[in-house]
């Protein structure tokens, strides 16, 4: 299923649990329309813009520049919603989750992680889905639907509701980097995910420089050169094995986008240079893809691409195939690509007490037990067929 089919079958849904229209997630040439459409001046787009994505209001009764009748008309038409935190947690190393419940029903999970220099937030697109990588929680899940612009762009202001960052601090942000990581594949919701990180990235609202922004993908080879252009962010690959052969079994993407035409769409990716780079991630997979003749083979892959490496040892989650390599295994390998000229930090493993980890990520709706493990299987199944077909 190409990107553009993916995104008109599983589309939003339209759902206003009270009729009104949420103001999340319009553009500003469609906040503007909606102005007009109910009689009241363009220049209001821009108040709204400001209250909404500056100084994160959800009531229109604080707006105090809008005149009292334009507040009470707004409020009759609009909401400026959120989602509904179903759970809130909190990890022994200060990452925290939030299992978030959308108007029909539906629940994603984003995850905070601080650090001494920033505070990353990462951001789901879909709800499950339409991978099968074997490593990745969110694997097992079923594709629902993808998020629409206003739920991707509600879980950075919900977060920001939640750390207390209103109005947008110009420094020392507890929010300073967008990482697209969470649940699903962004390049499989492209234009719902641009649409969101232009608002984030907008200037006089939520105000996060695209340089502070990253999409990660499994390698949806024809999305990857419009994302660069269009967007210009920061580009991660999820590559975790450096043969087809491996690859196909443990990303089953690979089948429909093998690895030499993944490399090809890397080194033309617009604006890449030794000053930015690409970043593969490697998940480290005891016995599997953890040797140093598979360092070897990393190094020659990349060979002719400004990389950088993120070593991942493997986060389980209940059911999981595989281990997490050894420290020594990965301090090997590590060493094998940084001797080669490549920076392989290994990402310390954050929120793992609380299931926050890298892959794995899962709407705790959908729960994975030893009596689902047939059922398992099957739907992966469906969905390899699915993608190779």
């Amino acid at each position: 299923m190409s990107a553009s089919n993916h995104a008109a079958a599983f589309a939003l849904p339209a759902t206003d649990a009270d009729g009104r229209k949420n103001l999340v997630g319009l553009s500003r040439d469609e906040l503007e329309a909606e102005m007009l459409s109910i009689g009241l001046e363009k220049f209001r787009a821009r108040q709204l813009w400001h209250w909404i994505y500056h100084r994160g209001a959800t009531d229109f009764t604080v707006m105090t520049t809008l005149a009292k009748p334009v507040r009470e008309k707004l409020a009759e038409t609009y909401a400026v919603a959120r989602p509904t935190v179903v759970r809130d947690l909190k990890s022994v190393d200060g990452t925290r989750k939030w299992l978030l419940r959308m108007p029909d029903g539906q629940e994603v999970e984003s995850v905070h992680i601080p650090e001494e220099d920033r505070g990353t937030l990462c951001v789901s697109s879909q709800v499950g889905c339409t991978l099968t990588c074997r490593f990745c929680h969110t694997g097992t899940q079923r594709l629902v639907r993808n998020l629409d612009a206003s739920e991707i762009v509600a879980q950075v202001m919900l977060a920001r509701d939640a750390l207390g960052e209103w109005p947008a601090p110009p420094d020392g942000r507890m929010i300073s980097n967008i990482v697209m990581m969470g649940m699903g594949e962004p390049l499989f919701n492209y234009e719902n995910v641009a649409k969101a990180l232009k608002i984030v990235m907008d200037g006089d609202g939520v105000s996060i420089s695209k340089r502070r922004i990253t999409l990660s993908t499994s390698g949806v080879v024809p999305a990857m050169k419009r994302c660069g252009e269009e967007l210009n962010v920061n580009l991660a690959v999820s590559l975790h094995a450096v043969t087809d052969e491996l690859r196909d079994i443990i990303m089953p993407i690979n089948r429909k986008y093998p690895l030499k035409e993944l490399m090809d769409a890397c080194r033309n990716y617009p604006g890449l240079n030794n000053a930015r780079r690409i970043t593969f991630e490697y998940v480290m997979l005891k016995g599997i893809n953890d040797s140093p003749a598979d360092a070897r083979a990393l190094v020659k892959l990349l060979d002719g691409i400004p990389s950088k490496i993120n070593l991942i040892p493997f986060n389980p989650w209940p059911g999981a195939p595989y281990e997490r390599s050894t420290d020594k295994a990965i301090q090997v390998f590590g060493d094998i690509v940084n001797n080669a000229g490549y920076a392989s930090p290994v990402r310390t493993t954050r929120g793992e007490d609380i299931m926050a980890a890298c892959g794995q990520l899962k709407s705790a709706s959908v729960r994975l037990s030893a009596a689902d493990r047939a059922a398992i299987e099957k739907v992966l199944a469906e969905k390899d067929a699915a993608l190779v077909g």
